[in-house]
């Protein structure tokens, strides 16, 4: 695993600068973080999934293994920004799990309105799903997650999975991290991000309740784990409490975790470090899950560790 590859970031499509530089500041760590990959672990890069340029994805994992279960991860950007080579510095860590890693790209807002950021997390699964066994992947055995804007996504698709046209129980769990769950704001300030949702990602405004994963937690089979930063924003904090209030009302097991202090970025940044209680989560997850039948697994549990 020494040797390393080298992504150009130049290739890479331009987009319009970051709102804030903090934002800029977390790319361009990832980014660098990106072009460490062990050459090794790379299985597949830009594997398409549609017609566009953005539908494609790569496939991180062992070479040696099979049969392995894969975790989803839907990079952030807030629907408007991103790459899938923010997430690639998850490779090794996920892959200590004995897990494949799957980093789809989707189109973006506002070029590409709600839902289409929606519609392509559902094609990107049904392609994996349909061609897990030539990645070395148990197409059984799938978990979703996502960071910011790519949690949000996670999540509405993991609650509304049956619409992916694959088998509902192959979606074992979802994982967000700092996602905003309710896109629905009453007055949104001038110039904020809650403005910008309607202004550039939804097509209408009414569609921010169909486009809130907070919309369709009733009767929820999925465990969901969610998570987000001591000194994340308010309205991800909130949202979260509000969804994890929800899901613990329906039948499957709900977490709540807050980071302690990690903020927004940090909270994705911190997973280079493959001793992330995050890691041990999934971990826990794609071992006990993978061996149970679903009907076992049914029971609803919150942990509010928030800070």
């Amino acid at each position: 695993m020494s040797s390393m590859t080298s992504i150009d970031i130049n290739a890479l499509d331009p987009q319009q600068p970051l709102p804030m530089q903090a934002a800029m500041d977390y790319a361009n760590t990832a980014l660098g973080w990106a072009q460490q990959t062990p050459e090794s672990l790379i299985l597949a890069r830009n594997v398409a999934y549609g017609a566009d340029p953005a539908q494609n994805y790569d496939v991180f994992g062992d070479p040696q293994s099979r049969q392995q279960p894969t975790l989803i991860f839907l990079h952030g950007g807030g629907w408007t920004h991103g790459y899938k080579e923010w997430c690639a510095f998850m490779a090794e860590p996920v892959a200590r799990l004995g897990m494949r890693l799957v980093t789809p790209n989707y189109r973006l807002a506002p070029q590409h309105r709600f839902p289409a950021a929606y519609e392509d997390c559902l094609a990107s699964l049904h392609h994996f799903y349909e061609h897990a066994a030539q990645f070395g992947a148990d197409p059984s055995h799938i978990y979703l997650a996502g960071h910011s804007a790519g949690g949000h996504l996670a999540l509405l698709t993991a609650l509304r999975r049956a619409e992916a046209g694959i088998p509902n129980d192959s979606i074992r769990a979802c994982l967000p991290i700092s996602g905003i769950l309710d896109l629905h704001h009453p007055d949104p300030a001038p110039g904020s991000l809650e403005e910008a949702v309607y202004a550039k990602v939804l097509r209408e405004p009414l569609d921010d309740a169909p486009m809130s994963p907070l919309s369709w937690g009733a009767g929820n089979t999925l465990p969901v784990l969610l998570s987000y930063g001591e000194h994340d924003t308010a309205r991800v904090r909130l949202s979260n409490q509000r969804m994890a209030a929800m899901l613990a009302l329906q039948p499957a097991e709900i977490q709540l975790h807050c980071e302690p202090g990690l903020d927004h970025f940090a909270t994705h940044l911190s997973l280079r470090d493959s001793q992330a209680p995050w890691y041990e989560r999934l971990a826990r997850l794609a071992g006990s899950y993978s061996a149970l039948p679903r009907r076992l697994q049914g029971s609803s549990v919150l942990q509010n560790r928030c800070c």
